[in-house]
């Protein structure tokens, strides 16, 4: 199974912002533990801060990869331009989230990606990007 984990804006950070809401583990550290824990799948990482790179790779994903796992960091409650890229496309994507974002603050409470992923998982920590690999494998 091939996967896409795909990051949105600062989490390029990970690991040195907000320490305390995500974490001190880096995805310079975590990718490699993410794939040796998941050796039976290809692991494909991209991150960007820029919403027209996470389209394209979005777009493409189709006919690349099994699946997406999709942390869209601040565009998830802003980006109508991303929603409709997933929407469009026909690689399932799973929304994850580190924290909780029913948990912060208000104007993070509404996911615009939610309606339109196979799925949503949040509030894990970095273990939620590990839950979003096990639910694109249940798909298969």
């Amino acid at each position: 199974m091939k996967i896409l984990i795909l990051n949105g804006p600062n989490l390029n950070l990970q690991g040195r912002r907000d320490t305390d809401v995500y974490g001190s583990t880096t995805f310079e550290e975590f990718i490699p533990q993410l794939q040796a824990a998941y050796a039976d799948c290809q692991l494909d990482y991209f991150q960007s801060n820029v919403e027209g790179e996470l389209i394209n790779a979005l777009h493409a994903s189709v006919g690349l990869y099994d699946g997406v796992v999709l942390n869209a960091g601040g565009y998830t409650h802003t980006s109508v331009a991303l929603r409709d890229a997933v929407s469009a496309i026909s690689t399932p994507v799973v929304e994850v989230h580190i924290s909780s974002i029913l948990a912060r603050e208000e104007f993070r409470h509404t996911s615009l990606l939610a309606s339109v992923a196979v799925g949503s998982i949040m509030g894990f920590g970095l273990d939620s990007y590990k839950l979003g690999i096990e639910a694109l494998k249940m798909r298969r």
